[in-house]
């Protein structure tokens, strides 16, 4: 599986950003897709997956200002980042897996940075 992301960059307190990731490759391993964030010097954690059924998981950090979405035709998966803090300053991973927790395949990491 091959992923390309997209999206991410520098944006104010309460603004918001949109992540991208097309996958290729066997569908078999793009059962559920998504994003993990990490920040250095802590471990990575999930922000959201969905799998191709559409159930979806979101890191209990989120608290309803994040949305994930997915088009199984194309293979595609869209973040999107509302309501941004400082503390959500990260590089986001796109990945996929067979299940939620994803973690098979990872994309290049996509740096937020939320600062005024």
């Amino acid at each position: 599986v091959q992923l390309q992301a997209s999206g991410g960059g520098l944006v104010q307190p309460g603004g918001s950003l949109e992540l991208s990731c097309a996958a290729s490759g066997s569908p078999f391993s793009i059962a559920a897709m998504g994003w993990y964030r990490q920040v250095p010097g802590k471990e990575r954690e999930l922000v959201a997956s969905i799998t191709r059924s559409g159930v979806i998981n979101y890191g209990t950090f989120v608290k309803g200002r994040f949305t994930i979405s997915r088009d199984n035709a194309k293979n595609t998966a869209w973040l999107s980042l509302n309501s941004l803090n400082p503390e959500d300053t990260a590089v986001h991973y796109c990945s996929t897996g067979l299940l939620w927790n994803l973690g098979s395949a990872w994309g290049q990491g996509t740096q937020v940075t939320v600062s005024s």
